[in-house]
């Protein structure tokens, strides 16, 4: 079983990446694939044997692209504020948090290539953040503001993360998200704050263009 450490990930993400400005988000500077399709089977075979996860960090996804052009444009949401951004990827939305001025930002996400990843994306940025591999669905920290893009994809997870979110609520953060239409979205829970029209990868998609509504739970 191969070890991932934070420097051959790092090396692997250099090896399978270009530095690439998300199209919803050109202020801010990311390692991506360039070759969505080929990098997605690549990294599922390497990493097949040790039992990680595809490379969801690798790809701007609309419903975090969506978030973060919130967070840019409505800088007030997240300044002077603590902010945890969960299940961050490649640190998109937490850049955004930084840029926009909040006090401090941890970003959260169990896949080990994140941290890694987030790291050579603040340096392309010129941001700092903190950054955790530990799972924190159910913690209270009390965090000011907590952001999630695109975590709706299947009924699982919704079904863990809708009353972690609504407890942090009723606590006081303001947890806000950013979804594309996925088919698990709790829509009865959420209120709308913006609609963009985002382009995203085809070969990962359904469209070139995903409708992302940015939502906050009530």
């Amino acid at each position: 079983m191969r070890r991932i450490t934070a420097d051959n990930a790092a090396a692997f993400i250099r090896a399978n990446t270009a530095l690439t400005r998300p199209p919803h988000v050109p202020e801010i500077a990311l390692h991506l694939a360039d070759e969505a399709h080929d990098l997605w089977q690549r990294t599922e075979e390497e990493l097949a044997e040790i039992g990680l996860p595809p490379p969801f960090w690798a790809f701007a996804w609309a419903g975090g692209q969506g978030l973060a052009r919130y967070v840019l444009d409505h800088p007030e949401t997240v300044r002077d504020r603590t902010v945890l951004d969960f299940a961050t990827g490649s640190g998109l939305v937490a850049i955004a948090a930084a840029m926009a001025g909040a006090k401090r930002v941890m970003a959260a996400d169990i896949d080990p290539f994140s941290a890694p990843a987030c790291a050579l994306n603040m340096a392309e940025n010129h941001v700092l953040f903190e950054t955790t591999q530990d799972d924190l669905v159910g913690v209270a920290s009390g965090w000011d503001v907590v952001l999630a893009g695109d975590v709706f994809y299947d009924r699982a997870m919704t079904e863990t993360l809708t009353p972690w979110f609504e407890r942090l609520s009723r606590a006081g953060s303001t947890v806000i998200v950013g979804d594309p239409g996925r088919s698990y979205l709790p829509r009865e829970r959420l209120s709308e704050l913006a609609v963009y029209t985002v382009p995203v990868t085809r070969a990962l998609e359904d469209a070139e263009v995903k409708r992302t509504t940015v939502w906050q739970f009530t």
